[in-house]
């Protein structure tokens, strides 16, 4: 097998080892030929044979590397994972094999169940040899691969394929945040989330492409059903003016809450998201607002002093006079203060939008300390929080992004912690699933906003 550069770091690796697919085949650019291989293969028949077939063919590869229907397949994968790289390589390898699968059954909610016996399939390895003896004593390769295969199954990889599982999965239930139930169970009602809990570093577009596709498929389900549960509310309201309870229940289909919020917390936040804020603006007016005057700025260091008070008329007073409203002025005041001259242009407004967002929400993915963030939750709510957050997007929406992938690092920190261990985290991602829904979707509830 070729030999790899010294760097067997994922970044470098996965930069030279991501095939591209163009009109069903790979472009092999600075791919290496046995890996290329295998990939071209399971492209070729995951289109033609069913998954059950399919499961097999990798239970017979990668778990007994053995009885291969094509058995000119095995000396390739031996090259693999006898090579020198392989301890640190073969993860990413093994990661690209399973996604090429999962992004063809993604889009078809029929083979969904297909991904979940995927992932299962590398917890059960087996310890002894019976098919090495019928086949030449192959026992090195398979000692081999097994130890690569337990290396995946401790990898951030597999992990992240395990993450499928739960994104696919509808029987599990859960009706309120205070339920005893796993955070990572809740992925699939997060469709902001998908693009960073879902990925490794450099994803194939073919995986790219397949995500956002059930990405949009779940968010406009989502949008459908918040549209019509409001709906039902409020014409259950009007019913009960002029009816009885019995009356209403007769004339109206039941339509359940797709939160997991009370009713009142949802029309708190709806209310919060579509009505007047402050000074009678919307949180779009107030943007608006800002970036028609904020343009006009004599320099970069006047246009902080004013993104600074249009950012602290979103917080608490109370609280804020305690210490955030000096923290935070102190922050941007700190932001390239050798542009305060320049005039404010596109590159200097991402730049303070995104050093807001590492300030108010998480820094690092290395260390995931949000003291800020869960400060100011706990003090002035989920809400209000959100809404400066929401202000900062609103002025510069190429930054939204980043804040789904800080919301998707805070995701991955907690997703083993028991939802009611940690409602406020829930709350605050329902409560985002509508505030980018109103400010980002396709949603239309401007029927409601007489009621804010």
């Amino acid at each position: 097998m070729s030999n790899r550069t010294s760097d067997n770091s994922e970044k470098t690796f996965l930069s030279v080892n991501s095939p591209k697919i163009i009109d069903g085949k790979l472009d092999y650019h600075d791919c290496y030929p046995e890996e290329q291989l295998i990939y071209q293969h399971l492209l070729n028949l995951v289109g033609k044979e069913s998954p059950n077939q399919i499961l097999d063919r990798i239970r017979a590869l990668f778990i007994e590397a053995a009885n291969y229907p094509e058995p000119e397949i095995l000396p390739i994968l031996d090259k693999i994972i006898l090579s020198k790289t392989a301890n640190d390589n073969f993860k990413f390898f093994l990661n690209k094999c399973c996604h090429l699968l999962v992004s063809h059954w993604l889009i078809n909610p029929l083979l969904h169940s297909a991904i979940t016996d995927l992932a299962s399939l590398f917890k059960s390895i087996p310890n002894n040899f019976t098919y090495a003896t019928k086949i030449n004593m192959r026992s090195r390769e398979i000692s081999r691969l097994r130890e690569l295969v337990k290396l995946f199954v401790n990898s951030e990889q597999y992990l992240i394929l395990q993450r499928f599982t739960h994104l696919v999965n509808n029987t599990v239930v859960v009706t309120k945040r205070t339920d005893e139930q796993p955070l990572i169970i809740l992925i699939r009602r997060y469709p902001y989330l998908y693009q960073h809990c879902l990925t490794t570093a450099n994803p194939t577009t073919e995986q790219k492409e397949a995500l956002k596709h059930f990405q949009l498929k779940v968010q406009k389900k989502f949008e459908i059903d918040l549209s019509q549960y409001v709906t039902y509310k409020v014409r259950r309201i009007n019913l009960l003016k002029n009816t009885s309870t019995t009356e209403a229940n007769r004339i109206l289909r039941p339509v359940n809450n797709p939160t997991l919020l009370t009713d009142s917390e949802l029309y708190t936040t709806l209310k919060h998201f579509l009505g007047k804020v402050e000074h009678g603006n919307t949180y779009h007016e107030l943007a608006q607002q800002f970036i028609n005057y904020g343009g006009k700025t004599k320099n970069f260091g006047s246009f902080k002093e004013d993104l600074y008070k249009y950012l602290i008329s979103s917080v608490d007073e109370s609280y804020g006079k305690k210490q955030f409203n000096q923290k935070l002025y102190k922050y941007l005041q700190n932001i390239s203060t050798q542009a305060n001259e320049q005039k404010v242009n596109d590159v200097l407004l991402m730049k303070t939008c995104c050093d807001l967002l590492n300030f108010l929400v998480i820094n690092h993915k290395s260390s995931p300390q949000h003291f800020i963030f869960l400060d100011l939750i706990n003090n002035q709510g989920a809400l209000p929080t959100i809404g400066l957050l929401l202000k900062i997007v609103l002025i510069c929406h190429k930054v939204k992004p980043l804040l789904e992938k800080k919301l998707a690092i805070l995701f991955n920190h907690y997703e083993n912690s028991t939802t009611n261990s940690i409602g406020w985290l829930v709350e605050t991602l329902e409560q985002l699933n509508i505030a980018f829904s109103i400010n980002f979707g396709e949603i239309d509830l401007s029927f409601f906003k007489r009621f804010c």
